[in-house]
C-alpha cells in the first residue's frame, strides 16, 4: 500500500457518529466540543480519530496548562484497514497540532475493556500511572452511567439544560478500575516537564490478549451502504470542530 492511499482530513459530525457507532466499543460520541478527523484508504472512508477537551475542566491543571493548550484523544474508531493504527493516530495528531496551539495530548486505556494502552506504548507515549477507581451506575436500561448522568432526585443540568436522569436509588453502584493514563507532549519543553512522570508500561496478563483499540462492528469494512458513498473525501469539513 502506497503512502498516497492514506488520507486524513476533517470530517463531518455524521461521519464521526457513523464510525463510532459501528467501529468503537463505546458506540457513542464523547462530550463536545469535538475535533473530528476522518480517515480514508484508497478514497474509502474507514473511520475517524476524535479529540476533545476531556471530561474534566481541570484537565490541564496538573501540567500548568490552560484548557486551550491540552486535549484528550477520546476515540479511535476504524473499520478493517491496512495502515497501522499507530501511524493513523500520529498523522491525526500532526494535523491537530498544526491547526491548534496545543502542548499536550492525554489519553486513557480502560482495563475494564482489557486495554492496557498497547497503541500508546507503540508510539512512545509517556505512561503517567493509573487514575483512581471511578463509580459507575448500572441503570434499569442495562447501561452503565457516569455519576454526571445520575442524581438523587432524577434531574440534572446537562450542557446548560435540565433533563431527566436515573436516580441513584434506581441503580446499582459499581466501582470501575482506574484507567491507565498516557501523555504525548507536542514540544520539547513539555516533553522535558513531564519526563519525570514516566512509569513502566503496564502489561497484559499472560493469559489474555488485549482487544484492539478499534472494534469492527456492524457491516465490517464494507457495510451494505458503501462508505465511499456515505462520506467521500470531497465532503470533508473545512475546519475542525465545525
Amino acid at each position: 500500500m502506497s503512502a498516497t492511499d492514506l488520507k486524513l482530513d476533517w470530517c463531518s459530525h455524521a461521519a464521526a457518529r457513523y464510525a463510532v457507532e459501528h467501529w468503537h466499543y463505546s458506540k457513542s460520541l464523547p462530550t463536545p466540543p469535538l475535533v473530528k478527523i476522518g480517515v480514508w484508504e484508497s478514497c474509502r472512508f474507514i473511520g475517524c480519530v476524535l479529540f476533545s477537551r476531556g471530561a474534566s475542566p481541570q484537565i490541564g491543571k496538573p501540567y500548568g496548562l490552560q484548557q486551550t493548550q491540552i486535549c484528550e484523544l477520546t476515540r479511535v474508531a476504524l473499520a478493517e484497514h491496512k495502515t497501522p493504527t499507530s501511524k493513523i493516530v500520529m498523522v491525526a495528531i500532526r494535523i491537530l497540532a498544526k491547526a491548534y496551539k496545543l502542548r499536550l495530548v492525554v489519553s486513557y486505556a480502560d482495563p475494564h475493556h482489557s486495554h492496557v494502552g498497547g497503541i500508546y506504548q507503540a508510539m512512545g507515549w509517556i505512561y503517567a500511572g493509573q487514575v483512581s477507581p471511578t463509580p459507575m451506575f448500572y441503570a434499569p436500561d442495562g447501561k452503565l452511567w457516569h455519576s454526571r448522568m445520575c442524581s438523587a432526585n432524577g434531574r440534572k443540568r446537562v450542557y446548560g439544560r435540565w433533563r431527566s436522569v436515573w436516580r441513584y436509588d434506581q441503580c446499582d453502584r459499581i466501582m470501575m478500575p482506574g484507567k491507565y493514563k498516557y501523555l504525548y507532549p507536542l514540544d520539547k519543553a513539555m516533553k522535558t516537564q513531564i519526563a519525570p512522570l514516566a512509569q513502566p508500561y503496564p502489561k497484559r496478563p499472560k493469559d489474555s490478549s488485549e482487544p484492539p483499540a478499534i472494534h469492527a462492528g456492524e457491516g465490517g469494512a464494507a457495510p451494505t451502504r458503501t462508505l465511499q458513498n456515505l462520506f467521500p473525501l470531497r465532503d470533508r469539513m473545512s475546519r475542525p470542530g465545525e
